[in-house]
């Protein structure tokens, strides 16, 4: 009977640890990925192993967004395009841009979602989702922001900069839409990313660390600065041109 009791008294309790956002969210993936059954050629042969760096994809179409996190540890950040409810119609910064639709039943509201998509090592995708909620909305700017996945040429083009790194664009590059122009020039290690916030979630998860920038036009129509942004990264791979 004494045995039993110490046996007892020396058991060790191990107290219970909860598990961060982070992990939950990549154990939904992992889950997620194990329980993929590809429909597409393109998916089949990823799946089998076939086709192992997503360099050898990126120009072509790809369909499911299982392929781009089985070949790229990405991650993601949201863009702030939305404005919460204030007074005078003003108010911080979100996630989600509402608007409004007018029916006979009354006002029917939507949520637009803009997402990032990176792996901090010259990959990066934007994507833009809409829905009658915002989780929804969130999810359909995840896919199709690893869906338009793309490559960026990264380098040391700065004049006052001697280093062999990958740290800034190549060359001076510039891209528009609508109005909004955004130009992008090299900068010596140190500088930093001397653009705006939005602009500057979408050069981190690029990997580009220092860079010198200018924009012109409606700069506060924060998706088109972003898809303007994208244009110019594009650029690099071209030379500059379009």
């Amino acid at each position: 009977m004494k045995d039993e009791q110490i046996k007892e008294t020396n058991e060790v309790v191990v107290p219970f640890k909860r598990k961060s956002r982070e992990e939950m969210a990549e154990e939904e993936k992992q889950r997620a990925l194990d329980s993929w059954i590809p429909k597409t050629a393109l998916g089949k042969k990823v799946r089998e192993g076939k086709v192992k760096n997503i360099d050898e994809i990126i120009n072509e179409k790809i369909l499911e967004d299982q392929v781009i996190d089985l070949l790229v540890p990405t991650t993601s950040d949201l863009l702030l395009i939305g404005q919460s409810k204030g007074k005078f119609g003003g108010g911080k910064r979100r996630a989600w841009k509402q608007t409004q639709k007018k029916t006979i039943d009354g006002n029917v509201p939507s949520f637009t979602c803009g997402v990032i998509v990176g792996d901090k090592s010259g990959h990066v995708g934007v994507g833009f989702g809409k829905a009658k909620e915002t989780l929804p909305a969130r999810e359909k700017a995840m896919r199709l922001a690893k869906l338009n996945l793309i490559k960026i040429t990264r380098g040391c083009a700065s004049f006052d900069c001697s280093c062999s790194e990958l740290h800034t664009v190549p060359f001076i590059v510039e891209g528009k839409c609508g109005s909004t122009v955004v130009r992008l020039m090299p900068a010596p290690q140190g500088t930093g990313l001397v653009i705006g916030d939005e602009c500057k979630k979408i050069l981190k998860l690029v990997g580009i660390k220092d860079v010198y920038s200018k924009t012109f036009g409606q700069t506060r129509s924060t998706i088109n600065l972003a898809k303007a942004c994208i244009e110019a990264l594009k650029k690099t791979n071209t030379g500059g041109k379009k």
